[in-house]
């Protein structure tokens, strides 16, 4: 089955986030079935989500992973041209959600898994798809786990995220964190009485951007980073009921993008300090008066280092020479760092596409990902890599 009838089917499924991706899986699955693969699901608690876990060829030796999510980002306020759950080709372009971010790339390994199918593997071919990549790298940890219990692990890993076809050797970690900012309510005439839980959290984003100009200037840096330091960034704040009333509560989520070998905890401690030199001096009046931040969630970032052996022979595969780094997260941290699978990003499309109405993937990308994972299987049927 060629990719671009694989890959209207899989944006046909509205696979938001918030939605359930089970019958995507399920077509995959079935798909599989068809070639004569043993696919394994690995549901969430409510069953309405899984991961997929294929393998083609033998099982007794570490082989190829191809890792990619099936979750894609909203259209809710996007002003779209054309139907976003539905395949439209105009000019070059494939149009729909998640073409570039990832479906492009897990339509292309579909089609080359059953490819594989069909040919006298000597090295294992293994399809990893997951769930719930888009809210924090959340879904594939289960297929993590129960990897960790293999006998055997995948000697190297290929994360399709979009890279123009580039192989990409690292991206930052992230932790998601929350402060919950703790004052006194009253009333808006009485104000200077109460003490504004939104007033704190305000300051306390004084406290964020403070540090952060403090890393911009003193690093350390990457310069294969389009921003080349850590990165710390207020996205949501919240909190009051209305106006005449001096708000109790509220809440700022934050975040921070870090780079290999950074001290996130120190960071974090740095941050708590900030806090608590905020709310000391108010504490003889509103002895209750806190700010209080805690981690949500977290990634592990990437750092394979350029003359790993993942990286040359994905190179020998697609013809680069050189690497880059992204800007975005994936969940090959994950693989790396909790299985020790060498891993590295290589995928159609650019996230410049990604995120936003009418996104596409171009046809001439994703025949480039065909071809890369043509010559992926020509190598598994010579017995490389080793």
């Amino acid at each position: 089955m060629q990719t671009r009838a694989i890959l209207e089917r899989l944006i046909a499924f509205d696979t938001v986030s918030a939605n359930p991706n089970r019958a995507l899986m399920d077509y995959v699955a079935g798909l599989l079935a068809e070639a004569g693969i043993a696919a394994r699901l690995v549901p969430d608690a409510t069953g309405g989500k899984a991961n997929l876990w294929a393998t083609v060829g033998p099982q007794d030796r570490g082989g190829v992973m191809l890792s990619g999510h099936t979750d894609v980002v909203p259209v809710e306020g996007q002003t779209w041209t054309r139907p976003p759950f539905a395949l439209t080709e105009d000019g070059g372009r494939l149009y729909g959600r998640g073409t570039t971010d990832m479906k492009g790339f897990v339509a292309s390994t579909i089609a080359a898994t059953l490819a594989a199918a069909k040919r006298p593997l000597k090295v294992p071919l293994h399809l990893a798809l997951s769930y719930d990549e888009e809210i924090g790298c959340m879904g594939v940890r289960s297929l993590v786990d129960l990897l960790q219990g293999a006998p055997v692990r995948p000697a190297m890993c290929i994360v399709g995220e979009p890279t123009g076809m580039q192989v990409a050797t690292g991206h930052k970690g992230k932790v998601a964190l929350r402060a919950t900012c703790i004052g006194r309510e009253g009333h808006s005439a009485l104000a200077p009485l109460a003490l504004n839980a939104l007033h704190l959290a305000a300051d306390f984003i004084g406290v964020i951007r403070a540090v952060q100009a403090r890393v911009a200037a003193e690093g350390p840096f990457d310069g294969d980073y389009d921003v080349p330091y850590t990165t710390l960034h207020a996205g949501k704040m919240s909190g009051g009921v209305q106006v005449n009333i001096v708000p109790n509560s509220a809440v700022v989520d934050f975040e921070i993008r870090s780079l290999a070998g950074v001290d996130v905890a120190a960071l974090i401690d740095e941050l708590r300090a900030g806090a608590e030199a905020i709310v000391v001096p108010l504490r003889d009046s509103f002895p209750e008066a806190e700010i209080r931040v805690e981690r949500l969630w977290d990634y592990p970032g990437l750092g394979t280092p350029t003359d790993a052996a993942v990286v040359r022979f994905v190179q020998s595969l697609t013809g680069a020479n050189g690497t880059i780094k992204v800007a975005f997260g994936t969940e090959g941290g994950l693989f790396d760092a909790r299985l020790g699978v060498p891993t590295v990003i290589c995928g159609p499309g650019s996230m410049a596409q990604g995120h936003k109405p009418d996104e596409f993937v171009t046809v001439e990308q994703l025949a480039r990902c065909d071809a890369m994972l043509a010559a992926l299987l020509d190598r598994l049927e010579a017995g490389l890599p080793a």
